[in-house]
């Protein structure tokens, strides 16, 4: 099958270059951002950090599958891609969210203003459709906080507006281990509507053994302009994955010996995950003279059932919660918000007032994964209760433009209350409620030196409360929540430039450092079962450079860099161990580098060369165990297009891992009792794809 692609390449290739009439150049346009300071200001201009991942990053010769595929580009965040669908991606910020075992903790997700993030801090990046997006922003360091509670890192997705002659288009990927994407779409407007009607299958039998995965995907969105002076869009997505295998983790001496291997507990017990996800939301937006209002609205349900590898007649699954996770999610909230431009004797002034409001309600049960003799099946009942996480946060910021000074402000009081109703009480009373609350004040100051030279200094607090999930068991083996837990707070500051030194070329530089105390840490893990405790304190320096350049019409550079040294601070007792001072935080790798090479000779053909250069990663705290090393790996891809009236055709060629490099793409932190820290990336890997589009 390589061999047919190999020739069949070039022949794609000399099609279209004689179809081709035009180059098409670059344009290293200054993007217009609202994650930050809620109205649309020039990211050159923003005292902080945040990029801009466009459409067309996302969707050139890309598989529009994860996000992994558009935000290796940004400097600060680590994305790394588990090959696990039944765990989602792994991502952190700055150090954020790296101890999360499965999904996103720490970083605030958002589609289009709504969140995509529980009020503990839980996300999901699956949710996240890649096919509808038209750009993504991402907001790191002191400014993030003003999104509250958990948000050490803001990724928000924001979906295209339907637009345009209406027009309907179909495409097909294939690829190794059994991949196949199936898409579908439908979208059109004009100056007063339109609608965006999106749908996708994907199946792939996975790398490794076990890990094979349906995801459904469907997304609609309607807008509509009632007047001059007003926007409304409504937006429905839903997330359907049914029996998503589970491979679980690999030990160091599984992995040498091979890398698609499983533990025998996953397909003993059949380790495997169902979620059902739907959702809507509607926003609404305003102008009163120059002042804005904006209101959204959302609910949403969330079903999921997972068995677990936890092993027969041991005290997890006798006397705790069981093997199967059984829960069906509620969940609501919206936000309110004014933008007042204010009239003062300098300068230009904008305030923002708002208020957000989340809502979370978990009916959530567990049962025994096994019945008599069989395994991996819903046995008895061993936990009932309903968990609730609720979040009211008020704000207030900003945004002051001074001659050549930039200053924005911002204050905003976060509150996240955890109740639990156990209503299984043979194991004894859980119930209780725990409730967080904390002032996050942030301040971020730039100068002009020149028009193409800004520099910055920002700083601020940060309040990361404990997700439902690390609340769950308390230490020690003893039932019940995990109320004792504390949250984290930082100090965080923030020093950077940003630099045009000519039409073709854009750097941002920024360094920075994180003081935590009572950083959540893995207390233990044994028998599927990890609780949770607060460390002492730690601290994150580190340093971050972007670079775009246009070399000429046909040929772009990108390149991002992350040094970050993320270490204890203080002495800490983990499990009876002795965890001291400048052992580094696992999951957090001091290097991240990529980079891409992007030619694109005609109109219609474009060619990228991604290299991406990882350290080595320790798996748990006491860095004892086999750090997961340095790997370094290239992928090449193309994309093709032509036109032919209302019809557009396209075809995709990609190939990752070039060198058919074996390595650790993720870990799983902590896992000192079964030691399977190790989640092993593809070998050499090819997709190719083609789709057509009619426009009416």
């Amino acid at each position: 099958m390589r061999r047919h692609f190999t020739v069949l390449l070039p022949t794609l290739g000399l099609c279209t270059l004689a179809h081709a009439e035009s180059p098409a150049p670059f344009q290293l346009l200054e993007p217009l951002v609202v994650t930050g300071t809620y109205a649309p200001n020039a990211s050159f201009d923003l005292p902080y950090s945040i990029d801009t991942v466009d459409r067309a990053q996302i969707s050139d010769g890309q598989l529009g599958v994860n996000l992994s595929e558009a935000l290796n580009r940004v400097p600060g965040l680590v994305v790394q891609n588990r090959q696990n669908y039944a765990q989602d991606l792994q991502i952190s910020s700055r150090g954020y969210g790296a101890r999360s075992a499965f999904g996103i903790r720490g970083i605030k997700l958002l589609s289009d203003g709504i969140p995509a993030s529980t009020p503990d801090g839980q996300g999901q990046a699956a949710s996240l459709n890649l096919d509808v997006a038209e750009r993504i922003e991402v907001l790191r360091g002191p400014a993030s906080a003003i999104y509250g509670s958990n948000a050490g890192g803001v990724i928000q997705m924001f979906t295209r507006d339907g637009a345009g002659p209406p027009k309907v288009g179909v495409e097909t990927t294939f690829g190794s281990d059994g991949f196949n994407k199936n898409h579908v779409y439908g979208e059109g407007g004009n100056d007063q509507a339109g609608f965006v009607l999106d749908a996708s299958r994907l199946d792939t039998d996975g790398y490794r053994d076990h890990s094979a995965a349906r995801r459904d995907q469907t997304f609609a969105k309607v807008h509509v302009r009632p007047d001059d002076d007003s926007r409304l869009a409504v937006i429905f997505s839903s997330l359907e994955q049914n029996g998503t295998q589970d491979p679980l983790g690999q030990t160091w001496e599984g992995y040498k010996d091979d890398p698609r291997s499983v533990s025998p507990r996953a397909e003993e017990y059949n380790t495997r995950k169902s979620i059902h996800h739907q959702q809507v939301g509607v926003n609404y937006e305003r102008y009163f003279g120059d002042a804005t209002l904006q209101a959204n609205v959302y609910a949403g349900r969330r079903s999921v059932i997972q068995y677990l590898s936890i092993p027969k007649d041991t005290v997890p699954n006798e006397l705790g919660g069981g093997g199967v996770v059984d829960f069906d999610r509620e969940f609501h909230g919206g936000t309110l918000r004014w933008i007042q431009p204010v009239e003062v004797a300098y300068g230009a002034l904008t305030v923002t007032a708002g208020a957000d409001y989340d809502r979370s309600r978990d009916d959530r049960r567990g049962f025994k994964n096994y019945s008599g003799t069989t395994l991996g099946v819903k046995g008895d009942l061993r936990r009932d209760e309903k968990d609730t996480a609720t979040s009211l946060d008020p704000y207030l910021q900003a945004h002051w433009e001074i001659d050549r000074w930039t200053v924005d402000a911002g204050v905003r009081h976060s509150s996240m209350e955890m109740e639990v109703n156990d209503h299984f009480l043979s194991n004894g009373d859980s119930s209780g409620s725990k409730k967080y609350q904390r002032t996050t004040p942030t301040l971020s100051v730039m100068y002009a030196f020149t028009p193409n030279l800004h520099g910055y200094i920002s700083a601020g607090k940060a309040f990361e409360t404990p997700t439902q999930a690390e609340m769950a068991y308390a230490p020690g083996g003893v039932e019940g929540f995990n109320f004792g837990l504390k949250p984290s707070t930082s100090t965080q500051y923030e020093l950077g430039i940003k630099a045009r030194p000519d039409e073709r070329t854009r750097i941002n530089a920024a360094v920075f450092e994180i003081r935590t105390e009572d950083e959540v840490v893995i207390n233990g893990s044994k028998d599927g079962r990890t609780s949770y405790n607060n460390a002492g304190k730690t601290l994150r320096r580190g340093l971050e450079l972007s670079v775009q350049r246009e070399l000429n019409a046909q040929w772009q550079f990108n390149l991002a860099y992350t040094w970050l040294k993320a270490t204890y601070d203080e002495d800490f007792v983990q499990n009876s161990s002795l965890i001291e001072k400048g052992n580094y935080l696992p999951g957090v790798p001091s290097s991240s580098l990529f980079g891409e090479l992007i030619w694109k000779p005609r109109q219609g053909i474009s060619m990228g060369l991604e290299g991406q250069y990882r350290s080595k990663v320790y798996v748990e705290d006491s860095n004892q165990y086999k750090a997961a090393p340095s790997y370094t790996v290239f992928n090449w891809r193309t994309r093709f297009e032509q036109q032919y009236g209302p019809w557009t055709f396209h075809q995709v060629v990609r190939l990752e891992n070039i060198l058919d490099r074996q390595y650790v793409g993720s870990v799983i932190i902590g896992d000192t009792a079964n030691k399977r820290f190790y989640e092993a990336a593809p070998g050499r890997s090819w997709y190719a794809g083609a789709g057509l589009e009619y426009q009416f």
